[in-house]
């Protein structure tokens, strides 16, 4: 990493962006035309660029077999260990397919407003459901779809409950949509084994009464890919589903799966989504529409959202907000799975806000609604962690640079394996006069030299959550700065530092 102080100083300036303007005469009027150039006004909400921390649930059917995400899709796949496990618990997916996993989605045991206390409690300033993933299934009162969650499942309205729930504890709210490839995604159900017993016996996405759920024509999609060459009957069917779920829940918060689907269709989605907003808020735009840079078939430019990073971070500092999301194991339950630790989520947590980001986080939860131990665990490190360290995160904006140290990746999705921080790095933040330098690692010298601070006067260093001021000093290295003999708290540790930033 290295970073240089010219490198970021004009990053830096364009950083302190100004809080979203309003984008309307009077509450009412339209601001936003569907097209591109028009959505480049966008400017993320203040609420936003505080917020720093959501967490997401990812769950509906998919949840059910605790095998992990796409496993509507993967099913379908002979050979794949999905299509092997649901081979020996349900039997053969030509008789037993994914419309007969459906019903076995209850949430008998899920409590939204025990689970959302704790979400607060654990550093969650917003909170995101998902509304529909790949499979299809709505998880609201959807008027354009039987297949939804107060229809069939839990028979209850998820999207609205967990939006209840949220409101409650003060949190803002969004749902995120996964539905535009859902055609393609569900070509494989009509496919049939190669091999075996049952070789030839066609899949039951081949039966029509159930192409309402597994989609009709799209055979071909076994070679087709995400939003490319799919019918203008099942563009409109999105447009229609999402603005639904626009109209009925009215979320501070949109994510789509990818880049903006389908020409057009996609952009008038998204006008509507801010137009609606701005008139919800008195003229101010509030909302937040996340989707990805990705060669998908959809649209992106810069400017016209909150760019998404789906397990990724920048490289460096990004003038606009920005987000990641990830999840502590795999998008949908997965029995069995090995999690992120408490210090590797506080770590990418502190990275990507001294780089102007926020983190979305998923905690996969069970079929029966409800999260496992190791999930509570992680939850409950990270509420210690941050009623101590939330003064450093929460508000704050980048400084001249991100940081320093070793830990260095390129920007982009699916980046984080790559992550191996270490006592060297060291990110910045800045807030209300102070500057704050979050080490990722207790230094075992006992002292912490911030190389970047060299020539500066400061006034104190404080470490978050020790009363005394911490001795320091400058040297020909940096501001040497040094610990407490005894190691206070854990995964990463902030300095305040006053004065001279």
């Amino acid at each position: 990493m290295r970073s240089t102080r010219r490198e970021f100083m004009g990053l830096a300036a364009a950083a302190a962006l100004a809080p979203a303007k309003v984008l309307a005469g009077d509450a009412g009027t339209v601001s936003f035309t569907p097209d591109l150039e028009s959505f480049k006004q966008y400017r993320a909400p203040e609420w936003f660029r505080n917020a720093k921390l959501g967490f997401w649930a990812c769950w509906g059917p998919e949840a059910v077999p605790e095998m992990g995400d796409w496993y509507a899709r993967q099913m379908y796949i002979e050979g794949h260990p999905q299509y092997e496990d649901h081979l020996k618990r349900y039997g053969h997916p030509s008789k037993f397919g994914y419309k007969d996993i459906v019903p076995l989605w209850k949430g008998e045991s899920w409590q939204p407003d025990r689970l959302m206390r704790l979400y607060k409690k654990s550093g969650a300033r917003y909170f995101c459901a998902i509304a529909q993933h790949h499979d299809n299934i709505d998880c609201w009162n959807s008027k354009f779809h039987r297949w939804n969650s107060v229809n069939m499942g839990p028979k209850r309205d998820v999207i609205g409950l967990w939006r209840e729930a949220a409101r409650k504890q003060g949190l803002h709210f969004g749902v995120t949509e996964h539905l535009a490839a859902s055609w393609n995604w569900y070509g494989v159900t009509k496919l049939c084994d190669k091999k075996g017993p049952m070789a030839g016996v066609p899949y039951d996405g081949v039966n029509p009464k159930f192409f309402d759920l597994y989609h009709s024509g799209n055979e071909k999609s076994k070679v087709e890919w995400w939003y490319r060459n799919v019918p203008d009957s099942w563009k409109q069917e999105w447009f229609n589903r999402i603005k639904d779920l626009v109209d009925s829940y009215q979320p501070d918060l949109l994510y789509s799966d990818g880049s903006l689907p389908f020409g057009e269709y996609g952009r008038k989605l998204l006008a509507h989504f801010y137009n609606s907003n701005i008139r919800q808020h008195d003229g101010k735009l509030e909302a937040v529409y996340n989707c990805k840079f990705n060669d998908d078939g959809g649209e992106y430019t810069e400017g016209m959202c909150v760019q998404d990073l789906e397990r990724g971070v920048q490289q460096g500092i990004k003038a606009e907000a920005w987000q990641t999301d990830t999840c502590v194991g795999d998008w949908y339950y997965k029995r069995d799975i090995q999690y992120k630790t408490p210090a590797t989520v506080i770590r990418m947590l502190v990275d990507i806000v001294s780089k102007n980001g926020n983190l979305l986080l998923n905690f996969p939860v069970r079929g029966d609604g409800t999260l496992d131990a190791q999930e509570e665990s992680i939850l409950a490190s990270l509420a210690e962690w941050i009623s101590t360290n939330g003064e450093a995160i929460y508000g704050t904006r980048p400084w001249k640079i991100y940081g320093e140290g070793t830990t260095s990746v390129s920007s982009g999705n699916f980046n984080e394996d790559k992550l191996r921080y270490t006592a060297e790095d060291i990110r910045f933040t800045t807030k209300g006069g102070n500057l704050y330098a979050i080490a990722l690692g207790w230094p075992e010298s006992g002292t912490l030299t911030v190389r970047s601070l060299g020539g500066v006067n400061v006034h104190s260093v404080r470490l978050l959550g020790f009363v005394d001021p911490l001795k320091s000093s400058r040297g020909p290295q940096g501001l040497v700065v040094e610990f407490p003999k005894e190691q206070r708290g854990e995964h990463a540790f902030a300095l305040r530092i006053e004065g001279g930033v």
